[in-house]
């Protein structure tokens, strides 16, 4: 007889709440059940340059054990370091270092957190590079960012975004194979990404992610079309991909991310648990 496998554990992103201020945040996941956040270095809720940033993260940590929260660290802000440049500037485009000087931070921040991953994804391609040289560029910075991550004990979980440089897990793995299979450097699976982008289904890509699966990302979406939508309001069929999660031994959250829904973010977030409580039973 198998043992039974670990319950899966619930989180919901920071930039689904971007009309709320951070600790209100916290108490209306903790009252709603979910089991941690998924934080994004922002302006809005953890500046990462704020001159106080060492009172807030210390103010965070307490927030966080008050509430029974984990926490995951994301960088995936669009225009934190551009305001006019989407994701911009990325490890394959940092001439001046603020991508790289931005992934440090976080790393150290997640350590002070008690996160054990940082979340990062790779920006879109350069023009004029070729796709090679943008690899090389790529896990060259990554390299510079393990570096800090390797005196933090925090691994990098790299994830596949649609429209960008790496897109799927494959190539995610690539970046691995370059990085020398690095220990620390991991994967954050988004599920409606891979619904819309990938060419496999669904659960090859989370079999395919198991060997480096660090995070999960969880929302629905259609084919070809990158737009976050309420968990049902798609094509995916949830059940399979939570069990397949589960049967893994997947230890890390899985975390809610519908940024379209601030206005009625503590509505979202409890249909959310909801359904992924269903789905996943």
């Amino acid at each position: 007889m198998e043992p039974p496998s670990t319950p899966l554990k619930f989180g919901y992103g920071t930039n689904g709440f971007t009309h709320h201020r951070l600790d209100a945040v916290l108490g209306i996941l903790a009252d709603l059940g979910y089991d941690g956040v998924a934080l994004t270095l922002d302006h809005i809720h953890l500046d990462p340059y704020a001159d106080d940033l060492p009172r807030r993260v210390a103010g965070l940590t307490r927030a966080l054990d008050r509430y029974g929260l984990t926490v995951t660290v994301e960088t995936g802000a669009p225009y934190l370091l551009d305001p006019t440049g989407k994701h911009l500037p990325t490890l394959m485009t940092d001439e001046d270092g603020r991508r790289t000087d931005l992934l440090r931070r976080a790393v150290r921040i997640a350590a002070d957190l008690g996160s054990p991953t940082v979340h990062l994804c790779s920006g879109p391609a350069p023009d004029g590079l070729s796709e090679a040289d943008a690899f090389k560029q790529l896990a060259h910075g990554l390299e510079a960012v393990l570096e800090t991550a390797e005196q933090h004990a925090v691994a990098l979980a790299f994830e596949p975004e649609p429209y960008m440089f790496v897109d799927t897990v494959e190539r995610c793995l690539r970046l691995a194979e370059l990085l020398g299979g690095h220990e620390l450097f991991g994967i954050t699976l988004d599920v409606g990404h891979a619904h819309c982008t990938e060419e496999r289904p669904v659960l090859e890509c989370v079999r395919q992610a198991a060997p480096r699966l660090l995070n999960v990302q969880i929302e629905d979406m259609r084919r070809g079309i990158h737009e976050h939508l309420e968990l049902g309001a798609g094509e995916i069929d949830f059940p399979p991909v939570l069990a397949e999660l589960r049967a893994l031994g997947h230890r890390g959250l899985v975390s809610v991310e519908i940024q379209g829904g601030a206005l009625d973010a503590p509505e979202v977030a409890r249909r959310s648990l909801d359904f992924l409580r269903a789905a996943a039973a």
